[in-house]
């Protein structure tokens, strides 16, 4: 795997264009359909897809179990992912956002179908077609109990921190809305989130899987030490 292109970290406050923002939350296990399992460093059963899926805790990072409770990806990270039809892909070094062999369907061990796709167990069947074999990505991948990190919905970030310090606070206009106000603070990071690319956390959707994406934006970043200019405000 290539590793990501040199960039120069922000040290004083300034605006930075060409942004990519993606959505994340923490995935509730009751949208998941997958069969019951048990998982490293996870007590009880738990759905398969919840667990490995590319809408699942793997890729979020946090999920919310069927017992209400939360739970968080241990790693290891930075491994590559299955696409839909069976390949290898992982993240591009050179264009955030996007992925060297199309859309990440799932990690860690991989059933296949007669066709090489990508297919899960469920209570009764097959997602897409019985399995006739299986590969790994690598390494075991773990899951812990509670939270990864105490972040706060509409008001955190997870951010390159090559690129933006952790701890800065954000300023994105195009969030005026949000209850931050347009304010998030850079408190996550993540195997995705290379170069001009923020993750804004944010409650689940009340319709599954549905999040916004808004590229080429503008953002004010105030890395740690600095104040938040009072003239930046929404209107």
């Amino acid at each position: 795997m290539a590793p990501p292109p040199p960039v120069q970290q922000i040290a004083r406050p300034q605006w930075l264009g060409h942004v990519l923002i993606t959505q994340y939350y923490s995935a509730p296990e009751r949208w998941f359909r997958g069969r019951l399992v048990g998982a490293p460093g996870l007590p009880g059963r738990h759905r398969v897809d919840w667990l490995y899926s590319a809408s699942g805790v793997a890729m979020e990072g946090d999920g919310i179990g069927a017992d209400g409770r939360r739970y968080h990806f241990a790693g290891p990270y930075a491994q590559p992912w299955h696409n839909a039809s069976g390949g290898r892909t992982v993240p591009c070094r050179r264009a955030p956002g996007y992925w060297t062999a199309g859309s990440p369907r799932w990690i860690g061990p991989t059933w296949l179908n007669r066709f090489g796709q990508v297919t899960f167990p469920l209570e009764d069947g097959w997602s897409n077609g019985p399995s006739v074999r299986t590969e790994s990505n690598g390494a075991q991948l773990r899951f812990g109990t509670g939270s990864s990190l105490t972040l706060a919905s509409w008001r955190s970030a997870a951010v390159d921190r090559r690129l933006i310090p952790r701890g800065s606070s954000l300023f994105v206009p195009a969030y005026c809305n949000t209850p931050g106000r347009g304010w998030l603070v850079a408190s996550d990071t993540g195997g995705a989130i290379i170069g001009r690319h923020i993750d804004v956390y944010r409650s689940p959707p009340a319709i599954p899987w549905t999040s916004q994406t808004l590229r080429d934006q503008r953002i004010y970043v105030v890395p740690p030490g600095y104040r938040r200019p009072s003239t930046l405000r929404c209107r």
